[in-house]
């Protein structure tokens, strides 16, 4: 997933950076909001999945350029900052920023907040029929119900199976790291489960008959490559 980061110290990130990097982000760096907005406009290249918006840029304030982006869409916005007040926070989330993070930050808590925000649906997304289901392509996933069909036939998963299933599906495309997709599947942490999780990885493929639905990002984790309607 391509990720635009706002930042107008060099140093902060090129090391914030490399962290994304590792964990699946093709990031893009802006030095300014002017720069920011630039790299927003429609372009043939794949859109940006997130925004980590720092709000000291020297050009103009954080918050006038949230208040940009989020008039041309629903792009999640996360403002990171040394601005710790309650009035802040307030006044960054009523601009319509899905989260406000402070600096100093720990990069594990600032991952976890990325993969929260993106996974949340969007308008025209996954869920775009509604928060009780979600359609892709020939796979329609019905979260009340827990029910699962592929092309009008009803699969049959286990628990864990679809707990997996829908967690992707609610991103398709975003790569979830193996560790985070073990503490919310599993509820437990990454030690002595990774085999775990590749059985029911390999489980889903077959029982859909899509081995090419869910693919394996080396080093990193999984991600559900959505299927043609």
């Amino acid at each position: 997933m391509r990720l635009l980061l706002v930042e107008d110290d060099d140093h902060v990130a090129a090391a914030l950076s490399a962290v994304l990097a590792r964990h699946g982000f093709d990031v893009v760096h802006a030095r300014s909001g002017e720069e920011a907005l630039q790299a927003l406009l429609p372009a043939e290249t794949p859109p940006f999945g997130v925004v980590l918006l720092d709000l000291g840029l020297p050009d103009q304030d954080g918050y006038e350029v949230c208040g940009k982006i989020r008039k041309r869409g629903s792009i999640p916005v996360i403002m990171v900052t040394a601005r710790s007040d309650v009035r802040s926070r307030i006044h960054g989330l009523n601009l319509g920023a899905d989260d406000y993070v402070v600096k100093p930050y720990d990069t594990g808590e600032l991952i976890a907040r990325i993969h929260a925000v993106i996974r949340r649906p969007t308008p025209g997304g996954a869920a775009a029929s509604g928060d009780s289901e979600l359609r892709l392509g020939s796979v329609h996933i019905e979260l009340p119900t827990r029910q699962v069909s592929v092309a009008g036939s009803v699969v049959q998963l286990t628990r864990k199976e679809f707990d997996l299933l829908a967690l992707l599906a609610q991103r398709p495309g975003v790569v979830f790291r193996r560790e985070q997709i073990i503490s919310e599947v599993w509820r437990t942490s990454w030690e002595g489960t990774g085999r775990t999780l590749e059985v029911h990885v390999a489980s889903l493929r077959s029982k859909l008959h899509m081995p090419a639905l869910i693919e394996t990002v080396r080093g990193v984790g999984y991600r559900l490559v959505a299927p043609a309607a």
